[in-house]
């Protein structure tokens, strides 16, 4: 949708260079998914703590694409309550680094000082590394589903 409507797509140059955007990632580092017994609660961790991150992104999105407002919302509520019940699997819960409000507030505001066409880069961006992020959750939600007692 965003391609067509604001004739921002995956292959943009513009695109590529702006990419500024701290997004959270799940990386090999973080467990990969072979080797990925051994490493899960860290994993878990890194999943957790990066949907309560992109909860701010996520905001921003609801905020700025104004069509889509309700979809967003959900996708939002969705994501924080995946990422609670991911804590809720890990050996610490304390361990899980959730953003405070001050963090938040300073990373909101910077997402909101942004320009006209460089909203809709930010906003693309953003959905772009979601949907990864949220692939690579997936793929270890099933992992752990089919190796250990899990619901």
């Amino acid at each position: 949708q965003m391609c067509k409507k604001f004739t921002v797509c995956p292959n943009s140059m513009e695109m590529l260079l702006y990419n500024k955007l701290n997004l959270p990632k799940v990386t090999e580092e973080d467990g990969d998914f072979l080797t990925f017994l051994s490493f899960q609660d860290k994993c878990l961790r890194k999943i957790s703590s990066g949907l309560y991150t992109f909860q701010t992104y996520l905001k921003y999105v609801q905020e700025t694409f104004n069509t889509e407002s309700q979809n967003v919302e959900s996708l939002s509520y969705s994501t924080e309550h995946l990422a609670r019940t991911i804590r809720q699997m890990v050996i610490n819960p304390e361990e899980v680094i959730v953003p405070d409000a001050a963090t938040q507030e300073s990373l909101h505001t910077e997402l909101k000082s942004t320009k006209d066409w460089t909203e809709k880069i930010t906003i693309h961006l953003i959905l772009r590394d979601f949907t990864s992020f949220m692939e690579k959750t997936v793929r270890a939600v099933r992992y752990l589903k089919n190796t250990r007692s899990f619901s």
